[in-house]
């Protein structure tokens, strides 16, 4: 450890390094105070002062709040990602003063610590340096002759840059100029030193300093007497006392036992390791909805966030089926009035279990998720990068942990209007420190849930976005969704006390297509005829073309007609009749399906034993089934040794001499009767035999042979 990283070490723990003339300062807690520690500072005197004095930025470091941390390793996984991006673009229609917006943003990082920080690491573990003075990446781009898909693509390109946490700045201002009076802004911050919250502070804040460059005077903004570190030390004195036992306490109990993996059907295979691939897609709620729904709440005394998240786990339970639902849903994370002025990375997600058992109507639910949220409110100060941890739960490399899905009600402070331009809310201008505003939108594409839903509310009505991970969803599958979430919203208003399964989603052509087009399956096929009888016609038609084909080995239908004759014949013989099931053990030959084809000639019914079944799993599907008789080859005779019903040999010619054996034989066998027993793997418990009748195999045959369009050549 080099005497940079010593002295580091000694601030993250607290102590206060400072000089006077040529004299060394410090104060530290009591316990670290050691004579080692002391002889070290005694012995590097000379050097520290000097770099008091040369590099005072080195001595500004801090512990990393449990978010940030978390935040800090995503990035070490995968630095190349830009789902950690934070974004605001605007259009601005008015004059901009190049000079005096890089000096308001200047000022910014200024008062807000966080901005002008970076992530290295002290040993093995990430700290947060803040630097005294830390130059704006600040830059002016000629964008005049330029088209506006040129335009659109540089914007968005740029957003999707990645950070270099250790090196650079956490913040990029790009100010694309098209004209004197057209200029496109782009913001964007990674999220170890921003949350909403802050975004919302920094925009509100802006426009202000902008403002006080252009007159000259100093921008009247409330003193901060705190700071994101602050914060941290806050934090880490909670959870080591009491109150973070309770809270731990609270979180044990509440997600005890193996979580639930949300299985929401997907468009593509999911990658074997995570990924952060998003994009977006918006939509808006309609002003009456709007309406009607918070009235909804209003009545079941529960807030607005409350029931559309209750809407939204009920549009993933339809979805997946699965009754347990986690979402995540980001907290604020500022109840102590000292932190709310402060930018950095405050948002902690709080995990919102909901219970769909029993059908439960969409009030019986509402009750349950206001429950469910009012005790998340009270138990949201535990870090949830912690909480992951100390759970211990398998980790799947595929996914996210604890939960797979968000959703988010955006609640803006100070600078909705501004915000509401990433939703298009109006056309109208709105004025940002004597700036003309109008939206320029690009997509956000953050992806790192499966699935998120955010909900902005406009003045009037509600704004939305479903962000996903598109290595996951294609959008046509995102945009059905928004469809089927705004088709539930609508029912659950005329109907709130519908059980979940009641309430429907489908649009009216969706359910038309459900109801009436894919029921539209009427077609005339033989229903009078057994499946046997409708190979014999075949063989009329063509008894010399080729019927089965095995490696050098051929036969016509007459041949293949012939020889299951002889099995038919004495299969009667045996007493096989309608119903009456007979085993088939063979390899995969042509004796296969002459066994099969002499079974059905003989009214009886067939059972597939497979030669690869153990002995003992034979043995329970042919008492299970009640077999009279189990048709084999000679070299398996050994794997069917212990059999009671009596075993014969397909390949033993004796058995099936008989000049009568040649003909069709005559059966009473009909349609009704079964044509096959097939047994089930057995791995949710006992194997199941499921019977087939010749009326469901014979329709299934000519659907497929007319579906696929099998002729001769296949």
């Amino acid at each position: 450890m080099n005497l940079v990283e010593f002295l580091q070490n000694l601030v993250i723990k607290d102590w206060k390094l400072w000089h006077e003339g040529e004299n060394l300062y410090y104060d530290s807690p009591r316990e670290q105070s050691t004579s080692s520690v002391l002889a070290q500072l005694k012995q590097h005197k000379v050097e520290i002062i000097k770099l008091l004095r040369d590099r005072p930025d080195i001595f500004n470091v801090h512990p990393l709040s449990h978010g940030q941390k978390a935040l800090w390793f995503l990035w070490q996984l995968a630095p190349d990602s830009s789902a950690y991006n934070q974004v605001f673009t605007s259009r601005i229609c008015d004059d901009v003063n190049v000079k005096n917006l890089r000096l308001a943003f200047g000022e910014l990082l200024e008062r807000h610590p966080s901005l002008r920080s970076t992530f290295p690491k002290l040993g093995s573990e990430p700290i947060q340096q803040v630097h005294q003075a830390k130059k704006v990446d600040f830059q002016h781009v000629d964008a005049s002759a330029w088209s506006e898909t040129e335009l659109y693509s540089s914007v968005y390109q740029e957003s999707q840059r990645p950070f270099d946490l250790e090196q650079e700045s956490v913040i990029r201002i790009r100010l694309f100029t098209c004209s004197q009076k057209e200029h496109i802004l782009l913001l964007t911050i990674h999220h170890i030193a921003t949350d909403g919250w802050s975004l919302d502070i920094i925009l509100s804040e802006l426009p202000k300093l902008y403002q006080a460059q252009l007159d000259g005077v100093k921008a009247s903004l409330p003193t901060l007497k705190h700071s994101y570190s602050d914060y941290v030390r806050w934090q880490n004195k909670m959870l080591l006392g009491s109150e973070g036992e309770k809270l731990w306490s609270y979180w044990q109990n509440k997600l005890k036992g193996e979580l639930p993996v949300l299985n929401l059907p997907t468009d593509k295979p999911r990658p074997p390791i995570q990924t952060y691939n998003g994009a977006s897609y918006n939509f808006q709620l309609s002003s009456q909805l709007t309406q009607q729904l918070k009235q909804l709440a209003t009545l079941s005394d529960a807030t607005f966030y409350m029931l559309l998240l209750a809407a939204f786990e009920m549009l993933l339970y339809r979805y997946t089926g699965q009754e347990d639902i986690l979402v995540g849903s980001p907290i604020a994370g500022r109840l102590q009035s000292q932190f709310r002025g402060i930018v950095g990375y405050f948002a902690n997600p709080v995990v919102l279990r909901g219970n769909l058992s029993n059908n439960p109507s969409f009030k019986e639910f509402l009750t349950q998720v206001r429950q469910t949220v009012l005790e998340a409110l009270t138990h949201q100060d535990y870090p949830f990068a912690l909480l992951v941890n100390k759970l211990q739960q398998h980790r799947d490399p595929s996914s996210s942990p604890v939960f797979q899905a968000s959703f988010v009600l955006q609640q803006l402070q100070k600078s909705q209007d501004i915000l509401l331009l990433l939703e298009n809310e109006t056309e109208k201008d709105i004025d940002w420190g004597g700036l003309k505003l109008r939206p320029f939108n690009i997509p956000q594409q953050e992806g790192q849930f499966d699935l998120d839903l955010e909900i902005v509310e406009g003045n009037s009505s509600v704004f939305g976005t479903f962000k996903y991970n598109t290595d996951l969803f294609d959008g046509s599958t995102i945009s059905r969704m928004a469809g089927h979430f705004q088709n539930l919203l609508s029912a659950i208003v005329e109907n709130p006390v519908a059980t979940v399964g009641e309430l429907s989603m489908l649009s009216e052509a969706e359910r038309h297509q459900l109801l009436v087009e894919w029921n539209d399956t009427e077609a005339e096929y033989f229903t009078d005829k057994c499946i046997h009888e409708l190979f014999f016609q075949q063989v009329e038609l063509t008894p010399d073309a080729i019927a089965l084909v095995f490696e050098d080995e051929q036969l016509t239908y007459s041949q293949l007609n012939t020889r299951a004759n002889t099995i038919a014949h004495y299969l009667q013989s045996e007493g096989v009749r309608p119903d009456v099931l007979v085993g088939l053990c063979v390899k995969r030959s042509p004796l296969m399906v002459v066994g099969l084809l002499g079974i059905l000639k003989a009214g009886g019914t067939y059972l597939p034993l497979d030669p690869a079944y153990p002995s003992s799993r034979l043995r329970f599907m042919i008492e299970d089934a009640q077999v009279a008789l189990v048709l084999t080859q000679q070299n398996l005779l050994d794997l069917l040794s212990e059999q009671t019903v009596p075993i014969v040999c397909l390949d033993n010619e004796d058995s099936f001499r008989s000049e009568q054996s040649l003909t069709n034989p005559p059966s009473e066998v009909t349609p009704d009767h079964l044509a096959y027993v097939m047994y089930t793997s057995g791995s949710t418990g006992t194997p199941k035999g499921v019977p087939i009748s010749h009326h469901s195999l014979a329709t299934h045959c000519q659907h497929i042979q007319k579906y696929y369009g099998i002729d001769s050549t296949d």
